[in-house]
């Protein structure tokens, strides 16, 4: 029966949203009465929400996700690094980790005016439509990075990289560099630049900053981000071994 109920609550990824019962009976291929059942139990459990005849996912979820142990010591410790350079940028910030193959959004920092973007804080997009995916991936070593450009390579905006050869050129520019940029391949409009983030040797996040591609000076912004990583790195860092 978890299993069932699993593939409801899968039915919300990677965007969230609002479905309706038959909604989601069909997208999670169980029967309306079984769906009916689970989703009642899920509300009285709090992990969806009903508004009239549309469920969502409920404040239980997050509550849980806040305290998986790893992504929210990593996001407490990295956060006064991404203030710093928002407060620096004024521009959105972002810091993510690696899934798989997608990068998920830990922070998002922002201000009112800030330009429209796919990422929210625990959405994914692939690692190679995003700075942060493609720094995540150019430090996740040889192996993964093979498997990912051996198959076809999503495509977000006509701008994202679909070719395998340009994209594995772009991963040894940013093992070379230690930045990595993204030319409206997840948003039409919107560039940024990012950079990884190491606990010892291991690239365990990535931060960025996005811009409106009119506004786009890697030059201008590469210091700042670069420090951000750099400063968030060496707080990471394992304590020396005493000998």
């Amino acid at each position: 029966m978890l299993d069932k109920a699993a593939a409801i609550l899968d039915v919300y990824r990677p965007d969230g949203g609002s479905f309706r019962l038959t909604e989601l009976s069909s997208r999670a291929g169980l029967s309306k009465t079984t769906t009916f059942r689970l989703v009642g139990e899920l509300v009285r459990l709090g992990l969806l929400d009903r508004e009239g005849e549309w469920y969502r996912l409920g404040g239980a979820l997050f509550e849980l996700g806040s305290l998986v142990p790893r992504r929210h010591d990593l996001r407490e410790t990295a956060l006064p690094f991404l203030q710093d350079l928002f407060e620096s940028t004024r521009q959105t910030v972002h810091f993510g980790i690696r899934d798989d193959r997608d990068v998920v959004y830990l922070e998002r920092i922002h201000g009112h005016d800030a330009v429209p973007l796919p990422s929210r804080i625990g959405g994914r997009l692939p690692l190679t439509c995003t700075a942060i995916g493609k720094a995540l991936l150019a430090f996740s070593g040889p192996e993964l990075a093979d498997a990912v450009l051996a198959d076809p390579l999503p495509q977000l905006t006509s701008y994202s990289i679909t070719d395998p050869v340009r994209l594995r050129t772009a991963l040894e520019q940013i093992q070379v560099s230690g930045l990595a940029y993204e030319e409206q391949e997840a948003a039409l409009g919107v560039s940024c630049i990012a950079a990884p983030v190491f606990s010892g040797a291991v690239a365990v996040a990535a931060l960025s900053v996005a811009v409106p591609r009119e506004q786009f000076r890697p030059a201008h912004l590469a210091p700042a981000v670069r420090t951000a990583a750099l400063g968030l790195s060496r707080t990471l860092r394992p304590p020396a071994a005493k000998g």
